[in-house]
């Protein structure tokens, strides 16, 4: 079941039609129809979307790649004595986990908002180089409390970088094309995963190297790369559809077009003011959208936080640890972008999300039940990640590609990470290394957000399938001005949301 598909009539494209857009219908559906935009005779829609890739993908993969590896390596470097040498006990480690959260959380709308205004080049490049450097800090603290600050101000600088590249993606392309882009970057963080085991593993034999313990050069070496990239995503960072000087003005054109006839208008030189964040917060959905990412965050950060924990737990020295962490994430990144790719072929997300979850629950109810098999254990972990991280893209995407305007999708898609981030402050205490190697009650909490996540989803699907069913029986036809139009956004009662 795709989005709600209404008559082709002349009708009936009348009343969807947008004003200012020369016979061009604001349709349903992404599907070809008489009306679509004409592309520029000179190339063809399949180049430029091609092209769009990548100057898009690209970038975002990398800096959001970058990000969670810096942001997850303490758990690279726990295994290489970061608790001894900094004389931590209890719960310290897990405070040092949460401490990250708490910035990210409360700055995510501010700036989302900063990132319309500053541009996605200016405002991600610095942020890039900014928790680059705070990574490389963390490798020279001398104290528990040095950590605890890094780790706040890392909190502050990576708070913008994931919603606001789900947030500049969803603005270049339709929503029945969008998922395989989400989840294309999303799995940035599947590579990360992989990528720093492998990394942590090497680097792990530089230990005592100019009087650095190992676990200061994962964070030094790491650290070095980010604000490098930074520094080139300053110069060739991509920006809004809107700001591409990069697409001929006849591309541009058409590439804004094929977004209206998806999204709508975008409303992208339209200030935000707080009434709108009053009005998009008002929306029942919106909370909704909050709940499924959140449900499932706590068994994400779970796993990248604490599988080279759980692998230790195992009696596996620490490279074998690393080395052991790296396939569940590779093979997570794969089934990602297979479920992604069957999602925009079906136009459909409801049924590809649910089914990834169950996988996840398989892994973690297998977890929490054997306890003398550890080529079973080790499968599971492969199961879990492979369920938690194939769903999470589907749940933004779906999300973000049913809020219309630039408005609504820069507050909504903060909401959502900042709400469900929350859920990283859960995950951080839900792992204690007094309750290995069994973890009973952390694969328990897991399992209960994650049931908590599919209660969400039923929820919004329902929601949004009585809105389409609402509004295929009203008069459409209100004669909204262009301002009236972005100011409801996804509220207009031409828009039309994908299940």
């Amino acid at each position: 079941m795709s989005e709600v598909k209404h008559a082709s009539d002349e009708e009936d494209a009348k009343r969807h039609q947008l004003p200012g857009q020369d016979g061009h219908v604001a349709a349903d559906t992404d599907t070809a129809t008489a009306d679509d935009p004409v592309c520029p005779p000179h190339t063809t829609e399949r180049r430029i979307t091609t092209r769009i890739d990548w100057y898009i993908i690209p970038f975002v993969s990398v800096l959001y790649l970058m990000a969670f590896l810096d942001r997850v390596n303490i758990g690279n470097a726990r295994s290489f004595g970061l608790e001894n040498e900094l004389r931590m006990g209890g719960t310290e480690y897990n405070t040092a986990l949460t401490i990250f959260f708490v910035p990210y959380v409360l700055f995510e709308v501010p700036s989302n908002i900063l990132l319309k205004y500053l541009s996605p080049r200016i405002w991600l490049s610095i942020c890039c180089a900014g928790f680059g450097a705070v990574t490389i800090f963390q490798g020279l603290v001398q104290n528990y409390s040095g950590l605890l600050a890094t780790r706040f101000f890392l909190g502050v600088f990576e708070c913008v970088l994931f919603p606001g590249c789900f947030y500049l993606i969803g603005s270049w392309y339709r929503r029945a094309e969008a998922q395989k882009r989400f989840s294309l970057f999303f799995s940035s963080t599947s590579l990360a995963g992989a990528f720093g085991g492998l990394l942590a593993s090497a680097i792990g034999n530089l230990d005592y190297v100019r009087g650095y313990r190992g676990w200061r050069w994962i964070f030094i070496i790491e650290g070095c790369f980010t604000v490098l990239l930074g520094a080139i995503f300053w110069f060739t960072f991509p920006g809004f559809p809107e700001q591409a000087t990069w697409l001929r003005d006849d591309e541009r054109e058409y590439v804004k077009a094929r977004l209206r006839k998806s999204q709508g208008e975008s409303g992208a030189d339209r200030r935000i003011t707080f009434r709108d964040v009053r009005t998009v917060m008002s929306d029942y959905k919106i909370w909704l959208g909050g709940f499924m990412y959140f449900g499932l965050i706590v068994p994400a950060y779970s796993y990248a936080y604490f599988a080279p924990t759980i692998l230790g737990s195992y009696h596996f020295d620490p490279i074998t640890t690393q080395l052991r962490s790296v396939p569940p994430w590779a093979v997570s990144f794969v089934f990602s972008m297979i479920v992604a790719v069957f999602s925009d072929w079906a136009q459909h997300r409801f049924l590809f999300i649910l089914a990834p979850i169950s996988i996840a629950i398989a892994g973690f109810a297998v977890l929490l039940t054997v306890h003398d098999n550890l080529s079973v254990q080790y499968a599971a972990l492969f199961l879990t990640c492979m369920g938690t991280y194939s769903a999470m893209p589907i749940i933004v995407c779906w999300f973000n590609m049913n809020l219309g305007g630039h408005h609504r999708r820069a507050i909504g898609s903060a909401w959502q990470i900042g709400f469900g981030n929350i859920g990283g402050i859960i995950a951080t205490y839900s792992f204690i290394k007094e309750d290995g190697p069994l973890f009973t009650k952390g694969y328990a909490i897991c399992i209960s957000f994650i049931c908590l996540s599919v209660v969400s989803c039923v929820l919004y699907a329902a929601a949004i399938t009585w809105e389409n069913k609402k509004r295929s029986k009203q008069v459409r036809n209100l004669n909204l001005t262009e301002s009236e139009k972005l100011d409801l956004g996804d509220l207009n009662p031409e828009f039309r949301y994908m299940l």
